[in-house]
């Protein structure tokens, strides 16, 4: 895993100028929050809350914690509550973390999530932004998909905002893409994610 951390690293080039332009208000948003002594609270939003967002989510968990920063609180969800996908589950496998659930069976089964063994597991699940374990109030909004964006113009609570969509892998289900495009939208979202959570650690 932390072979992969470094190789998001040295994708940052691949990063254009008007990405990072909009990545570096996330960072001074982070930094900020870590300046008055405020645990930042990031929801990671799409409209299923079944592929992008949980990407998201365990990727910047995973960064703030390669990068040893201070707490950072990490979220998922979406404008309506599916269930998370199978296949991005098995892209997030691959990278190398530890996805398990006692009830597969369920619609829409909840999953711990970790990549270290003694690290309290994240548990992910579909929700929408209304389930009671979002934040209500002073959170940052990464709206990682244009629908969700769309539809949600005003998100109650939120004290930063920022549309940064990514293509969803969807797109290549059932094709002989569509693990190579789940593999490239996980690497694409952790080299962004990456990209902030470095300028909150070295700038």
């Amino acid at each position: 895993m932390k072979e992969y951390c470094e190789l998001l690293e040295l994708e940052f080039q691949q990063i254009n100028k008007d990405r990072k332009e909009l990545l570096s208000g996330l960072s001074k948003y982070i930094s900020e929050k870590f300046n008055m002594n405020k645990i930042p609270k990031i929801v990671v939003m799409c409209t299923h809350n079944s592929r992008r967002s949980h990407m998201g989510q365990l990727l910047l968990s995973l960064g703030a914690d390669y990068y040893k920063l201070p707490e950072i609180q990490t979220f998922s969800s979406g404008t309506e509550a599916t269930a998370f996908n199978e296949r991005a589950i098995k892209a997030m496998r691959k990278v190398g973390f530890d996805i398990y659930t006692k009830n597969e069976e369920d619609a829409n089964p909840v999953y711990e999530i970790k990549w270290r063994d003694e690290m309290n597991a994240i548990k992910g699940f579909s929700k929408s932004i209304h389930h009671p374990t979002i934040p209500k109030e002073n959170f940052a909004a990464l709206m990682v998909c244009s629908e969700a964006d769309k539809d949600c113009p005003i998100i109650s609570g939120c004290d930063f905002r920022l549309a940064l969509p990514f293509d969803d892998p969807k797109a290549f289900d059932g094709t002989e893409l569509e693990e190579s495009k789940y593999d490239e939208r996980c690497k694409e979202i952790g080299r962004e994610v990456f990209y902030v959570l470095s300028r909150v650690a070295f700038e």
